[in-house]
């Protein structure tokens, strides 16, 4: 493993520092440079010398103790990253992060940075599960930072539980993995081609009203935008959004439930993968009127009949093309993602619970459950864009599966 990244490892007060000291030296061993910023409540667990030594760098703690009089110390730090890890991070710094506070060299440099963020909690596991501190973790997801999720065990608080700093060789992984990855996603999805639908669907009632839903088409377009950055060639049908469709892709607008049917079916043929993750109305009014539905005494009954099921129906007519569905539920998510996967003839579905936190609709992150013929996998709650790289990787990974089962 020879990493061969600049990691700026920040490290705050709290007693899992002693495993800072062994994170900074697997880092080094792994051929990362490795540079500390300390907060001064870590000093008071490890001196900086202990991190100096192992990382053969200076090691910093004081804004205004500028080591180079051309330089300010905390922008170059910010600029010099490839990636900032902040390890152990207390609820303190989650919070300040989280708030945008800035009144020392680690949260100075964490606001300046354009590096990816990475955060390994440690704490007291009741802290942990505080909500104020759920709350900052989500923020920082939302905001684009990501989390090591911590483990559990003995915490030296006494309590049992989660709260504990991952352990040093497993973060060094976790990194490896990270810059291995992005070296091969740019070709991951080379050669194929992806329809995905998104944004929610319009039924008429009058000129003036319509039936439609919550969907912002957020995920849909995180799925189309993440397609093409792994080398897809991306056709996007979508229904009314607010959203500009990313560059490179090819957009189809439609509105009503039928349309989208229509523009799926007009490009299935030539698809490898098709993603349906648009939320598509269910029923239609079955009979639309010229003018506006005047208000009138008593109630108001419409009729409805169901709209065509778009993923069924592609379902019954695929040949080599792989075939994504969405659940979107607020009960039994797992009875009912894996009744969809068999009653569509889906390959693939991706449920979650819309009532958790940070899965709703208009949200910029998800907490995802991908059911497959092989079984579960459950991601943690992610930037929709992330988790939209997930599945495309779980799709390549399903698909490889199947021709080997067919050879």
């Amino acid at each position: 493993m020879n990493l061969g990244k600049k990691i700026l490892l920040c490290v705050t007060g709290g007693i899992a520092v002693y495993k800072a000291a062994a994170l900074t030296s697997k880092l080094v061993q792994s051929g990362a440079e490795v540079k500390v910023i300390m907060s001064e409540s870590a000093k008071e667990f490890v001196a900086p010398l202990t991190f100096q030594a192992l990382s053969r760098q200076d090691v910093y703690w004081d804004t205004f103790d500028e080591k180079e009089s051309s330089k300010i110390a905390h922008i170059d730090l910010a600029d010099w990253a490839d990636l900032i890890l902040v390890a152990p991070a207390t609820a303190n710094i989650i919070g300040k992060l989280a708030n945008g506070i800035a009144d020392d060299m680690i949260s100075t440099t964490l606001l300046a940075t354009k590096a990816p963020v990475w955060l390994a909690p440690a704490m007291n596991v009741h802290m942990y599960d505080h909500p104020a501190v759920q709350r900052n973790i989500l923020t920082l997801f939302e905001d684009g930072c990501r989390f090591i999720e911590p483990g559990e065990g003995y915490l030296a608080c006494g309590y049992v539980g989660k709260g504990r700093l991952e352990e040093p060789e497993k973060i060094v992984e976790i990194i490896h993995d990270h810059f291995a990855q992005s070296i091969n996603e740019s070709s991951l999805l080379k050669g194929k081609r992806i329809v995905i639908t998104a944004g929610p669907t319009r039924e008429m009632v009058d000129p003036v009203r319509f039936f439609s839903n919550r969907s912002t088409g957020k995920m849909g377009y995180a799925l189309a935008e993440a397609a093409l950055q792994l080398g897809a060639d991306v056709t996007l049908i979508s229904g009314p959004v607010t959203i500009q469709p990313p560059a490179g892709a090819h957009y189809i607008e439609v509105l009503s439930a039928e349309e989208m049917y229509a523009a799926v079916h007009s490009v299935f043929n030539q698809a490898d993968i098709v993603v349906k993750s648009a939320a598509v109305a269910d029923y239609r009014p079955i009979e639309v009127m010229d003018h506006k539905l005047k208000k009138k005494d008593g109630n108001l009954v419409l009729e409805f009949e169901r709209t065509k099921d778009i993923l069924k129906s592609l379902g019954e007519k695929k040949d080599h093309q792989f075939l994504i569905g969405f659940a979107a539920e607020t009960t039994k998510v797992e009875e009912y993602a894996k009744a969809k996967l068999h009653k569509k003839n889906a390959d693939m579905i991706v449920a979650n619970n819309v009532t958790e936190t940070g899965s709703g609709f208009g949200t910029d992150t998800n907490k995802v459950s991908i059911f497959t013929e092989s079984g579960i996998r459950q991601l943690p709650l992610l930037s929709k864009h992330e988790a939209a790289k997930e599945i495309f990787k779980e799709a390549i990974t399903q698909m490889r599966n199947k021709h080997e089962e067919r050879s």
